[in-house]
């Protein structure tokens, strides 16, 4: 799915500024990454907060217009506040479509109701990491990554080599020589 979001600059900084540019339904950002200096912008509150919600914009490209120019950039960081639901602030971060980036990507699991450890064994299947920290081209970067545990018996620890990673992308982590625990397996072992 593909995002554009408007954006404009922002003169004034600071609290009382922040504070201002919320009262009138925009959210105080910032832009930094490949080929930029860092930015003070606003976007539009409303926006932002649905689309927040959708875990698809958490790792797509989006186009972001500033001034007549559109930036590729992901979200990269964004505060909320601690019980109204409002923005508070958003880091974007402008890409180079030819390096590769480091992003956080969404884990899910798929046949977890099918698997012997949950039909035999009484067990469940729970994820211990619901990101995983990837290295990909932009253009290569997945919605989500799929973790299949049809084949899982109680007591067993599914780790990062048991994700298959599309091509072009792979984990931060097993290249450190790390293979972390993703989900872990609960029930009885008959």
């Amino acid at each position: 799915m593909s995002y554009e979001i408007n954006a404009v600059n922002r003169e004034a900084q600071g609290t009382g500024a922040s504070r201002r540019l919320r009262r009138e339904g925009q959210v105080p950002a910032v832009l930094y990454g490949e080929g930029t200096e860092p930015m003070a912008i606003a976007v539009e509150h409303k926006a932002m907060f649905y689309a927040l919600e959708k875990e698809s914009f958490h790792t797509a490209i989006i186009k972001l217009n500033l001034d007549g120019k559109t930036h590729d950039v992901i979200v990269r960081d964004f505060q909320m506040h601690p019980f109204k639901q409002q923005v508070q602030h958003i880091d974007f971060q402008a890409l180079d479509m030819n390096k590769p980036v480091q992003i956080r990507i969404p884990v899910h699991l798929l046949n977890a109701e099918a698997s012997v450890a949950v039909k035999l064994q009484g067990g469940r299947v729970s994820l211990l990491n619901n990101t995983v920290e990837v290295l990909a081209l932009p253009k290569d970067i997945p919605a989500s990554l799929e973790l299949d545990v049809s084949k899982v018996h109680a007591g067993q620890i599914l780790h990062l080599s048991d994700i298959v990673f599309p091509e072009g992308v792979s984990s931060v982590a097993l290249k450190r020589n790390e293979n972390l625990p993703v989900a872990a397996v609960t029930g009885k072992k008959r």
